[in-house]
């Protein structure tokens, strides 16, 4: 085989610089600042426990309205501890009663109790989908203590997601 010439050698460098950095820019157009996860992981959860008190409340259905638990259980957990994560680290959180009018306004949208379980269920399976596309992107941030919350929640966000989806699966359609 013969040498490669200077030129050629340039031209492969070139190449494969330009790969990497190609590479680098797609990993980065998904990136999330530190902040913007906290803010929207914040949002979520809040959102979360509120429309799941109303399932609690509203859900004919007994496994929708266990689900509706776990949702105020496990996200309260998590968004407690994001809480006093960011707080060590003077992020902010989302604002409760903003959050809290918004997930009001989600709910009017649920439509009738008759079509309650069905519904929120749709939602879950939607705020789940976003959660963990969220989180997934939470992994890089750049402090590496919001990125190990973001890696030690994403596996119980992916369960809700898979239960939502099975739970929405089993209910009629109407």
């Amino acid at each position: 085989m013969p040498p490669l010439k200077p030129l050629a050698l340039l031209a492969i460098a070139v190449f494969a610089a330009c790969a990497v950095s190609t590479l680098q820019a797609a990993r980065k157009a998904g990136a999330i600042s530190t902040e913007d996860f906290v803010e929207q992981a914040s949002a979520k959860g809040i959102t979360e426990i509120e429309i799941a008190r109303l399932a609690l409340e509203k859900a004919r259905s007994e496994a929708v309205r266990g689900f509706a638990q776990m949702m105020i259980d496990d996200h309260r957990r998590a968004n407690q501890q994001l809480g006093e994560l960011a707080k060590r680290k003077g992020l902010d959180v989302s604002d409760d009663a903003e959050l809290i009018n918004q997930a009001k306004i989600m709910l009017l949208k649920l439509g009738s109790e008759e079509r309650f379980d069905k519904a929120y269920m749709n939602n879950q399976v939607v705020a789940h989908r976003q959660a963990v596309e969220l989180f997934r992107r939470g992994l890089d941030v750049d402090d590496e203590e919001i990125a190990a919350f973001a890696r030690e929640a994403l596996p119980k966000l992916e369960q809700h997601l898979q239960r939502a989806e099975q739970l929405n699966g089993e209910l009629p359609v109407d």
